[in-house]
């Protein structure tokens, strides 16, 4: 029998559950449009602060380590797709915040362009998997409270983006819930 350094002190192991310490999915759960996402949200940061190139953005972020088991056309229709339609992302995401958008967090900023532009192209998707993703990259990558603002400016634009689908959620509450459209979203790789 061998003795360590730590003598019996070792730490406790980690709950071996599908989320981190602060809420957040671990990378093993993650989809290849979860994944898709994170590389999205880290390429927009990039646009937003440093108003990089997308075509250097999207060079780069594809060197990144994990990016192979991303959704690569997901993340190109995401990154390609808010940065071209930037403006008409902004002309819906302001009025629904309660300062100028220049104070807004360049991730929180991200993570809606996505979840916006989500609901307008990704038909497949739910909007609640939508508003979903995106609080929980805000959870990862965000400031503390980021993502409840990420959630309450989503949660406004989904009746006007998503009419008939949230209106058909919201009438059958007592019903049980209908299985995802999109079941990728919610399986491991």
């Amino acid at each position: 029998m061998s003795v360590s350094n730590f003598g019996d002190k070792r730490p406790p192991r980690q709950a071996r559950t599908g989320t981190t310490s602060t809420g957040a999915r671990k990378a093993a759960s993650k989809s290849g449009r979860s994944r898709a996402r994170e590389f999205a949200l880290q390429a927009l940061y990039q646009y937003l602060v440093g108003r990089n190139d997308a075509t250097a953005i999207d060079t780069f972020t594809r060197d990144l380590a994990g990016f192979h088991k991303a959704d690569s056309a997901h993340y190109d229709a995401l990154l390609h797709g808010c940065i071209q339609t930037a403006e008409s992302l902004d002309a819906l995401i302001a009025p629904k915040l309660d300062r100028k958008m220049a104070e807004i967090s360049p991730i929180e900023h991200a993570a809606m362009w996505i979840g916006v532009y989500e609901f307008q192209h990704c038909l497949d998707v739910p909007w609640r998997v939508v508003i979903n993703e995106c609080i929980e990259l805000a959870k990862e990558f965000g400031g503390t409270d980021g993502h409840k603002y990420v959630n309450g400016v989503l949660n406004g634009l989904a009746p006007q983006l998503r009419a008939a689908e949230v209106a058909a959620d919201k009438g059958d509450r007592g019903a049980p819930p209908a299985a995802p459209a999109d079941p990728a979203e919610h399986t491991n790789d």
